[in-house]
């Protein structure tokens, strides 16, 4: 991998993130959403689009409605020093807003926000079932948490 244009890549990305940012915090609060409330999922999605999406890839956010499985069934997991039950559940809602919003602009696909959408409802018992195995401190193989 070429790092420095990885570094410039991800640069780029993050500049175009930060106005994306500032245009879905205003898209929230135009939904009536209270300041604390917007201020979660902005701060959800930000960990989500300039934290994991830019990890190993310079992934753009408008690319990362397909990822959502990776990261809330496994990077967050172990990534995330606060990940828990509550917050997969809040970063799915948060995301499930993000990429709503993201389709109303124009910037994803019907197929996209709808595989986002479906991942969500049909993934997130297994996800919650990781989370609980990967906090059990009974459980010390690595392949009785994530199923390998």
């Amino acid at each position: 991998m070429d790092y420095d244009k990885y570094a410039k890549d991800c640069e780029e990305i993050r500049k175009h993130n930060a106005q994306l940012l500032g245009d879905f915090d205003r898209w929230l609060s135009q939904k009536g959403l209270a300041t604390r409330t917007v201020g979660k999922h902005v701060g959800n999605v930000d960990f989500y689009i300039n934290e994991f999406l830019l990890d190993e890839e310079a992934e753009e956010a408008k690319d990362g409605a397909y990822d959502i499985g990776l990261f809330l069934g496994y990077w967050f997991v172990k990534k995330a020093l606060w990940s828990s039950q509550s917050a997969i559940r809040e970063n799915a809602a948060s995301l499930k807003k993000f990429y709503q919003f993201m389709h109303e602009r124009g910037d994803i696909s019907d197929e996209a926000l709808t595989h986002l959408n479906e991942r969500i409802k049909e993934d997130m018992p297994d996800w919650l079932a990781t989370m609980g195995r990967y906090d059990d401190p009974d459980i010390e193989d690595p392949s009785e948490i994530w199923g390998f």
